[in-house]
């Protein structure tokens, strides 16, 4: 059930809105990949051990977390969690409409790369367009 709750939600079926809490940080943890098989099994383990702090970090409104979980959602992060393209769009899409006090110079280029057509097709950037929106009023932006 867990997992056809994380599918339906990381696919964009299933909005943020409908479930009553976010879902768990664990939800995102590769478990298909030991950090042992990582190109880089230290940083595999540090993602690993600080996600959960960092995702709880990010749903609060965490600039620096919400920058870390929107990388880690698109690229994997050392293969230490599970990629999820449109997920890391639409993390992106929250740091540019939170407007943070001190936006990193990056954050723009980010949101250009990995929301553009060379990573995600026009119903992923649409799909994360909505998530974002629904991201947005669950952390009160």
């Amino acid at each position: 059930m867990r997992l056809l709750s994380a599918t339906l939600f990381a696919c964009g079926c299933v909005s943020l809105v409908d479930g009553p809490l976010w879902p768990p940080a664990q939800t995102y943890v590769d478990k298909t990949v030991q950090c042992s098989q990582s190109s880089n099994p230290a940083r595999c383990e540090h993602t690993r051990d600080s996600w959960k702090a960092d995702y709880e970090e990010a749903i609060a409104g965490g600039y620096r977390a919400q920058k870390h979980v929107a990388l880690c959602l698109s690229t994997g992060c050392d293969e230490a969690i599970q990629p999820d393209k449109m997920l890391g769009c639409a993390w992106r899409m929250v740091i540019a409409e939170t407007r943070h006090a001190l936006p990193d110079s990056m954050d723009f280029a980010n949101l250009n790369r990995f929301c553009g057509t060379g990573y995600l097709d026009e119903n992923g950037k649409l799909a994360a367009a909505s998530q974002a929106k629904a991201m947005l009023r669950l952390i009160g932006k």
